[in-house]
């Protein structure tokens, strides 16, 4: 029996490193946890299974799709969607706790989250670190995924007129295990936005693509504060830089084809 009236669900493919304990931390909140798995190899399903997760497998087409598929199957109106590299901290759970314990939900449609980036190697988040605010905690009846193979993003449905609250607390988002790992989403990634830009028609100029690597440096170490991580901060506004500039060689790539 859930220990409150919320389904949680996570998306995975290939995270047997992690997946135990992002799922215990959600078992703070309920026991109703869905796995959705895009066809794992490694040992992600049995692990999920052993804590009592129950997992579907569903043929990756995007992700909101995904996601979409995810929320579908969810038994509970209430959902709260976390990605394999998210962790729900205690301070989270207990004030979720104590929202639907007041019976406080019933004011609102959802809850907005602070996602705050957590790197490699830290135990937890720097003060400063960059973050995101999302609407992640959500009545299903009233507010949902938009069905969009790149921006997994949950939006209030058409018509609906409720209000939204924010969260204190957070969820920690280790995004990268490595440089190696960074690298190997920003390659998946970059060639999901190419396909998406090369559908819409979005043909990136030559001063675009001249500026980007540059501008992207910036926004990485002043705007994301990257430059709290000291040295390190360097080489990860870098990086950064260098997902925006692949996106753009991906997409100019692709119109040189035709």
């Amino acid at each position: 029996m859930s220990i409150l009236p919320i389904s949680i669900f996570i998306i995975t493919k290939n995270e047997e490193d992690r997946i135990a304990n992002i799922i215990k931390k959600a078992q703070q909140i309920t026991n109703d946890i869905l796995v959705i798995d895009s066809g794992s190899s490694d040992k992600t399903v049995q692990l999920a299974e052993n804590l009592g997760a129950k997992v579907l497998f569903n043929k990756w087409q995007g992700y909101g799709q995904q996601k979409i598929f995810g929320e579908s199957k969810c038994k509970n109106k209430w959902i709260l969607n976390i990605d394999a590299d998210e962790e729900i901290t205690t301070e989270l759970a207990n004030e979720i706790k104590e929202i639907f314990q007041s019976n406080k939900e019933k004011d609102f449609v959802g809850f907005k989250i602070k996602i705050v980036n957590k790197f490699f190697g830290e135990k937890k988040p720097k003060k400063l670190a960059y973050y995101y605010n999302q609407l992640r905690l959500y009545n299903s009846d009233y507010a949902g995924f938009k069905n969009s193979s790149i921006h997994d993003s949950v939006i209030v449905k058409e018509g609906v007129d409720g209000k939204i609250s924010q969260l204190k607390n957070i969820i920690e988002h280790k995004s990268f295990k490595s440089v190696f790992h960074w690298i190997e989403k920003i390659n998946f990634y970059s060639e999901l936005q190419a396909i998406d830009n090369f559908e819409r028609k979005k043909y990136p100029s030559n001063f675009k693509i001249m500026v980007t690597i540059f501008i992207a440096f910036f926004k990485a170490y002043f705007i994301r504060r990257y430059f709290i991580y000291g040295f390190s901060g360097i080489y990860y506004s870098a990086i950064f830089s260098f997902s925006r500039f692949l996106k753009l060689a991906k997409i100019r790539e692709r119109f040189n084809k035709l």
